[in-house]
């Protein structure tokens, strides 16, 4: 632990690229292989499960260090991180316990030996464990455990970074890096010493590639108010517009869609695999040719068009899906790319090419494609032989209902110029996209974030006026501050109630947050626990992706992403918006 807290020393102390990846690389040559394996694997945003009640670890530090609940909380509340709270109230030194002349604890043991064993522990036995542990570590090193054991630990450092890193540690090129990194990638020393071979050749047919995204293309507000936006120039920037591929932009969950070996694999962006969950995709991609690959997106569909986000969410997280929901919600996959082909890596070639293949093998099977079934209750897709898919019910029949393809291409949107362009992006909201995604037709397919070749260009969010009724501090670097707001809007028209409709702690700068924390402590109304009641005064503009009904919120309406776009104080509270006016927006 020592070494990997020095690690995290140096990477939260510097700003600088060039220093953090020299940091990182130094640690890739000097740690045991066994602990640089836990360390990529928390280093690359990875967790381990929740083992202990942070209430529990609270009263149990409470207790070590003879401090009262109330004054534990309290110093969290200041503090606004739990980890560290814990690392200072802790002693110096041994806890009670016999640590004295053992070794230090390296990164695999605390990982292996310590945290991951806890949640099948009693309570007990996960106390003594961590008391030992707490005596066998010093104050940082105290810090970086305690982030591990509650599933905070976050450093300044982009996956991009440690991959470059461990490349120029190993010798393996950072993209080679990138890719057998996904998947079911085990923080073990044998499979970290795999990994960092430069002749290792054999690759898991279970893994997807990394996934390559998209830049915003931002538009400027042509005032210091934040009103009217004014449109990039695209000519300058993009260049003819014959150089470019655009697609409408959904608004589903990005996926790669593997078929390798006979088997079929689902994997979403944040490297889970969502095989079960989408049982119609997968039956629809047992028709695929052998060795292929596509990139693009699940969405909620019916009748050739998207349902919404708020249709996908019923199926988001369900690992067993039931034919009720499979009906209410059914999906598709839209390819918007062609990774892999009869089982050659093809990111590399041009997107026309990719795209090439893609619209010949989607098209060759469309009718086939659209013949398979949306409920399967004789076995499960991945048993099934391709040949019993083939002789499935196909369109006509009386199963017509629920055998629309599964697997379809993604629309290409021609238009003769960039201002055509413009004119077509506003019937995203009819169409139920978020806007364009623009790729330069030569690009090869990249690895995660690069700005130049992939562009997506979306519509305006939705917004709101609304009041601040509530504020609750933040925490890590907004510890102190109050930075996390309740929001409500008039219940009716008669302006008499108040009513909360969401909470927001993103989109002002830190100059406006040390101003409306000022404000916040000259005009605050009481208290609920770490909530403050304030005056309801302070007029907001929240920005929000996508509104849906919900029997979960007092006001029966959630938001998708709200955010605070603009402080509005220009406005007086009689001018917010209303219940009425949001239901509105759901329409």
């Amino acid at each position: 632990m020592k070494r990997f807290s020095q690690l995290f020393e140096e990477l939260d102390a510097s700003n600088r690229t060039t220093e953090k990846v020299d940091a990182l690389k130094r640690y890739f040559l000097d740690a045991p292989a066994e602990d640089a394996a836990w360390a990529l694997f928390f280093l690359t945003g990875n967790r381990l499960p929740a083992s202990v009640n942070t209430r529990l670890l609270r009263a149990w530090v409470g207790e070590i260090a003879d401090i009262p609940a109330w004054l534990v909380d309290e110093c969290y509340g200041v503090v606004g991180d739990l980890a560290e709270t814990l690392a200072h109230l802790l002693p110096v030194g041994p806890l009670g316990v016999e640590a004295e002349g053992k070794s230090e604890l390296g990164l695999r043991q605390c990982s292996e030996t310590i945290l991951q064993p806890l949640k099948d522990l009693p309570e007990g036995e996960k106390r003594a464990r961590l008391v030992e542990a707490w005596s066998r570590l010093n104050g940082m090193e105290r810090f970086v455990f305690n982030k591990l054991l509650t599933g905070g630990f976050r450093v300044g450092v982009q996956r991009t970074l440690v991959t470059r890193a461990l490349g120029r540690a190993t010798g393996v090129d950072p993209a080679v890096l990138a890719h057998r990194l996904m998947g079911n990638w085990r923080p073990s020393m044998e499979d970290y010493q795999r990994l960092c071979d430069p002749d290792e050749h054999g690759e898991d047919p279970q893994r997807p590639y990394p996934f390559y995204l998209a830049y915003p293309l931002e538009e400027r507000s042509t005032s210091k108010a934040g009103g009217e936006k004014e449109l990039p120039d695209f000519e300058a920037l993009l260049g003819p517009v014959e150089e470019w591929q655009v697609e409408w932009k959904y608004d589903g969950i990005r996926a790669q869609l593997l078929k390798r070996k006979g088997r079929v694999m689902l994997w979403s962006r944040g490297e889970e695999l969502m095989t079960d969950r989408y049982p119609e995709v997968v039956r629809a991609g047992l028709l695929l040719p052998e060795g292929m690959v596509l990139d693009g997106e699940i969405l909620a569909w019916r009748e050739g068009k998207p349902l919404g986000f708020g249709t996908l969410q019923k199926r988001i997280g369900r690992k067993q899906v039931s034919d009720k929901l499979l009906v209410e919600a059914p999906t598709a996959f839209i390819a918007y790319d062609c990774l892999e082909f009869e089982g050659e890596d093809i990111r590399d070639r041009p997107l026309a090419d990719r795209r090439n293949i893609l619209e010949q093998v989607i098209q060759s099977r469309k009718d086939v494609l659209a013949g398979v079934p949306l409920l399967e209750k004789e076995q499960s897709a991945q048993q099934m032989e391709l040949e019993d898919l083939f002789e499935e019910e196909r369109p006509g029949s009386s199963a017509d209902a629920s055998v629309e393809p599964r697997i379809l291409l993604s629309e290409l949107v021609v238009a003769g110029s960039w201002s055509d362009f413009v004119t077509m992006r506003e019937e995203s909201r009819a169409r139920k996209v978020e806007g364009f995604m623009i790729k330069r037709k030569l690009s090869p397919y990249g690895v995660r974030r690069t700005k130049g070749d992939w562009w997506k260009w979306k519509v305006d969010p939705f917004t709101i006026d609304a009041v601040m009724v509530y504020a609750q501090a933040g925490h890590g670097r907004r510890a102190g501050l109050f930075t996390d707001f309740t929001f409500a809007v008039w219940k009716d028209s008669t302006q008499e109630e108040l009513l909360p409709v969401c909470k927001a702690y993103s989109g002002l700068t830190d100059a406006e947050f040390e101003e409306i924390n000022g404000w916040i402590n000259r005009n605050s109304l009481g208290r609920h626990g770490p909530v403050r009641v304030v005056k309801a005064e302070q007029v907001f503009e929240i920005a929000f992706e996508g509104i849906n009904r919900s029997g979960r919120h007092k006001s029966g309406i959630a938001f998708r992403f709200p955010r605070m776009s603009r402080w509005r104080k220009d406005k007086p509270v009689k001018e917010i918006d209303s219940l009425h006016t949001i239901e509105g927006l759901i329409d």
